[in-house]
């Protein structure tokens, strides 16, 4: 009898470090891959969420078929860097300090579980490539590829500006980048605006749009779109998290030209505004709306005529894309783990393009604080999910670390400031009775429901809104006493203190 204890043990070893797991409770399966696809700086001009009329997202459309949409779902912090923090830590700016583009959460809070690292403790391997956190972060990687995104097809030395270059920024820019022999000098800027920005400093100016004669693989989204969709098609041993972020629609606004010829500049609708939108503002909230902090300024747009052309730009830039998603889907689809890979669509958050005299991020409104979210669970376990549905509660991004320990059965973390999805992925029409919290700077906050925000800046000054009655938030209710009580409620979820 006690030569049998070897045998036993043996077989109780290789069940624990198998593949397999209990997911949700109900059967046994091979534990699931994940797809993790963030795209910077996107709105919710895509086809799904019946965004701007004239865009094509045929491959995020039929993503979200496959899944399940969160249409009211909005994130940590509009700017790159606190919101990307925020996901992969799986905690609030305002209890992590990572509030900027300065503040890197690798350093000021180095105790930190990141989302990578804790499918790596739990037998997965990790692989990431493209702009995930704001700075590069192989070290969160079994393997990792970065390459030039925001200033492909150029490179960051190729747009800078010479001294002598250098006078002409801020009034009649002129930079001409020579890319070698047999190839046509380009000038930059492509929209021949001036930069409102950075006038004095010889980096290239990337509030700019327009076409470039160029193959698509020189574009740095399509470089990790083939290095990404090579991995969908190795079989592996273990599962598998692979985390691909595209830079595109951030700005530059450069693209191949076969993208904008699908939006033809003078047939551009233009997003709706309102001239006197500012006017029952605070100060605070009109220097927010006007300042070119993260893009140029509305009124630099309209004076060189480059309204339609922006517009355009950017829905060139998501159509480009949406067409690297589509490779990446393909290659799922065509590989081995098309029966078993979850898959997640986000982007870190929106943008202005003239909402509130307003280009770019950094403010608490509906334009920069909402973004498009699809969760795609496996094929083998959809039918315990509600896929094709839509999910109308308010959601936060700062939900996605807590949501895929669930899915894929991990280690739980309590720590987390997120909750599970998986209540709402099985049903996307249950109520619920949350507000979610956006963070635009220590002390401003943003805070929405199901169909109230409230904005308040740091120096006390507020705005309300009524999306039932005002989806455009043109008007602020915040000191109409009527809705003192809806105010008082959505305090509730501000943090206490920062």
């Amino acid at each position: 009898m006690l030569k049998r204890w070897p045998i036993l043990i043996l077989a109780a070893v290789l069940i624990q470090c198998g593949s397999s797991s209990k997911v949700d409770g109900t059967e046994d399966v091979d534990r699931p891959n994940v797809l993790f696809i963030a795209v910077d700086d996107l709105n919710d001009w895509v086809g799904f969420l019946n965004g701007h009329p004239q865009v094509k997202t045929p491959n995020m459309d039929r993503l979200a078929k496959r899944g399940i949409v969160f249409s009211n779902a909005h994130c940590p912090a509009p700017l790159c860097s606190p919101s990307r923090a925020a996901v992969f830590s799986g905690k609030q700016p305002f209890h992590t300090g990572a509030y900027s583009n300065e503040h890197n959460i690798r350093k000021i809070q180095p105790q930190l579980v990141l989302m990578p690292q804790h499918f790596k403790k739990n037998g997965y391997q990790t692989f990431g490539t493209g702009k995930l956190l704001h700075r590069r972060s192989p070290e969160l990687f079994d393997d990792y590829l970065f390459t030039e995104q925001r200033w492909s097809p150029f490179t960051r030395t190729q747009v800078e500006y010479t001294p002598e270059e250098l006078s002409s920024k801020g009034t009649k820019p002129r930079h001409v980048v020579d890319r070698g022999p047999g190839r046509p000098k380009i000038v930059l800027p492509l929209n021949g605006m001036p930069s409102d920005r950075s006038p004095y400093d010889p980096k290239g100016e990337s509030f700019d749009w327009g076409p470039v004669d160029v193959d698509d693989r020189e574009m740095g989204d399509v470089k990790i779109t083939h290095w990404a969709a090579q991995r969908l098609g190795r079989r592996t041993d273990e599962p598998f998290f692979l985390a691909v972020g595209f830079y595109r629609p951030h700005i530059p606004l450069f693209a191949p030209k076969k993208y904008f010829e699908l939006y033809p500049v003078q047939s551009i609708g233009l997003p709706k505004v309102l001239a006197d939108d500012l006017d029952d503002l605070s100060k605070t909230g009109r220097t927010r709306a006007l300042e070119g902090v993260t893009a140029g300024r509305h009124e630099t747009v309209v004076k060189h005529g480059q309204w339609r052309a922006a517009v355009a730009g950017y829905l060139a830039c998501v159509s480009f894309v949406d067409a690297q998603i589509g490779k990446l889907l393909d290659a799922l689809d065509e590989g081995p783990h098309a029966e078993n890979t979850i898959i997640v669509l986000w982007s870190d958050h929106g943008w202005h393009l003239g909402e509130k005299q307003h280009w770019g991020k950094w403010t608490g409104w509906e334009r920069s604080a909402r973004v498009p979210l699809i969760v795609v669970p496996t094929k083998a376990g959809a039918k315990r999910f509600k896929t094709g549905g839509v999910c109308r509660q308010p959601v936060n991004l700062i939900d996605l670390y807590p949501t895929l320990i669930d899915m894929c059965d991990l280690t739980p973390r309590a720590e987390l400031d997120g909750v599970s999805l998986l209540p709402l992925l099985r049903d996307p029409q249950a109520p619920t009775d949350r507000a979610v919290v956006t963070t635009f700077g220590k002390g401003n906050y943003t805070v929405r429901d199901h169909r109230w925000r409230l904005i308040r800046y740091a120096d006390g000054s507020e705005e309300l809104y009524d999306h039932q009655n005002d989806p455009t938030e043109w008007k602020n209710l915040a000191n109409d006493p009527k809705h003192a009580t809806v105010k008082s409620g959505l305090t509730k979820w501000l943090p206490a203190k920062d």
